[in-house]
């Protein structure tokens, strides 16, 4: 899905701008908008880091963790009594199911052995206590029947589901970072320890090419990049005239600082914005989803939502709040019907490359 960039001069004040689920910073503001986060957004990390740490606690006792709707509150899914105590008295809410976390992995681990087709994403889902398979429009016929069939293996522990469109990684489009003859956008600018600055994106992004540029100006050079498997690259910053500013742009609403990075819990709310689409919203509703592009291999360990993103949002921010989430992978739909959006967590590509947002 590679597409030529497009004619007409790119706005000087806006090096690059977060393509996919989430809109990236533009880079030559001299003094943005730090927007406040809403009162709200400290309860969803809140909630997110409780889901952490009860994950981490509980290990196999657990069978993943939502936000409810309705209340607000943190749902754990749970086993036995000990473990429903432990969720309790952290604040959470536990729920006792009848299939465990090692019971649900046993689903995902045979999907991963015999079912990678493209067209073809699956992931714990934590609410219905299920593994949710999600088939795209190509999957039809012998490959159809080849993922029903690992899936009636194991009854109603998994679930299939068709979603309009095919899984694509989204790239191409809009005004961000240019390479290779293509458009990405910028995820966060990122630094490291000693001072020294990058920016992340998606990795089916940074394989395009090596040199980065903003459509007019060179910005960097390619350090890193990894895809398929996960979906993360970095760009180290060539360009000392340029402000790198750690915040993201809001499409005429200003500009959101970017202060920390975490992982959100299922049922939390998101916002991405893109120069294809502008801001959108939507909610988390799985983790650890593995899905295989058409043509593009497997990505495993991803965020899946259902905020809307096009091509040309490849490779932008994921974000609630001040807190960053992750990068635009790719997904399925549109954003005049709605579709299914896959990003990269963030934390794992600042854990890779040493780096941090700011």
């Amino acid at each position: 899905m590679h597409q030529s960039p497009a004619g007409g001069p790119v706005k000087s004040r806006i090096t690059a701008i977060a393509l996919s689920t989430g809109v990236m910073a533009a880079l030559l503001a001299a003094a943005p908008y730090a927007q406040a986060a809403p009162a709200a957004s400290v309860v969803k990390a809140d909630l997110a880091t409780l889901s952490t740490t009860l994950e981490q606690q509980l290990g196999a006792r657990s069978a993943g963790s939502y936000v409810d709707a309705k209340s607000g509150r943190l749902v754990v899914n749970v086993t036995d009594s000990a473990a429903a105590q432990t969720v309790t008295a952290a604040g959470g809410v536990a729920k006792t199911v009848a299939r465990s976390g090692a019971d649900l992995q046993k689903v995902t681990s045979a999907l991963n052995r015999s079912a990678k087709i493209g067209g073809t994403a699956w992931a714990v889902d934590p609410a219905s206590n299920q593994v949710l398979i999600s088939l795209d429009e190509s999957v039809k016929g012998a490959k159809l029947a080849k993922v029903k069939a690992v899936a009636a293996k194991f009854g109603d522990a998994a679930r299939i589901e068709r979603v309009a469109g095919k899984f694509t990684p989204l790239i191409a489009g809009g005004q961000a970072i240019y390479s290779g003859g293509s458009r990405c956008s910028l995820g966060f600018n990122v630094r490291s320890s000693s001072g020294t600055q990058y920016f992340l994106t998606a990795g089916h992004c940074t394989n395009i090419g090596s040199t980065w540029t903003n459509g007019s100006t060179t910005l960097g050079t390619r350090a890193g990049t990894s895809f398929p498997g996960n979906d993360y690259g970095i760009v180290q910053y060539t360009n000392s005239t340029i402000a790198k500013e750690g915040s993201v742009y809001l499409y005429g609403g200003g500009y959101q600082d970017i202060t920390s990075a975490t992982t959100p819990a299922v049922g939390q709310s998101v916002r991405r914005s893109g120069s294809t689409t502008g801001v959108r919203s939507g909610t988390v509703t799985a983790l650890n989803q593995t899905v295989t592009y058409s043509g593009s291999g497997t990505v495993s360990g991803l965020i899946r939502t259902n905020a809307c993103a096009e091509p040309g949002d490849s490779g932008g921010s994921l974000y609630w709040g001040t807190t960053a989430y992750g990068l635009t992978s790719g997904g399925s739909g549109n954003c005049t019907v709605g579709g299914t959006t896959f990003f990269q967590p963030v934390t794992e590509a600042l854990s890779v490359y040493g780096v941090s947002v700011y």
